[in-house]
């Protein structure tokens, strides 16, 4: 099942640092997701997609002098993700976490418009593998 999502096209949006792209990504695949299964919003699938766009968008607001959005969605993304640890369809979280719990207390008390703290940006690469 994991063709569904392409991981490959991800990890290539991912690992170029183009987090908006992922968010789209991200998001498209996920109004589908909501709109086609009986479990809607609740469905696992969905639940990951949004953990993961909530980081993405983290990541991209950071990066463009969002800090208040970036520590929010942060956040966000740490409320979710933990559930799918250690890997959810070949996805493995560790990585991203680790960005997350790096940046995330970086975030604190810095002004909304603040560069990012992280300089140069350094995030974990997206990791998957094929699974049947």
């Amino acid at each position: 099942m994991n063709h569904e999502f392409a991981w490959d096209e991800l990890e290539l949006l991912w690992n170029a640092n183009n987090f908006g792209a992922v968010h789209d990504w991200l998001g498209e695949r996920w109004n589908h997701l909501i709109q086609s299964r009986p479990g809607g919003h609740e469905d696992p699938d969905a639940q990951f997609l949004q953990g993961l766009a909530f980081a993405a968008l983290a990541f991209h607001f950071t990066q463009n002098h969002n800090q208040d959005g970036a520590a929010l969605l942060s956040d966000d993304a740490l409320a979710v993700l933990p559930k799918f640890v250690p890997a959810y369809r070949g996805v493995a979280l560790d990585p991203i976490l680790e960005t997350l719990n790096t940046l995330r207390p970086q975030l604190d008390g810095l002004d909304c418009e603040a560069d990012c703290p992280m300089q140069p940006f350094v995030f974990n690469k997206f990791e998957y593998r094929m699974t049947n």
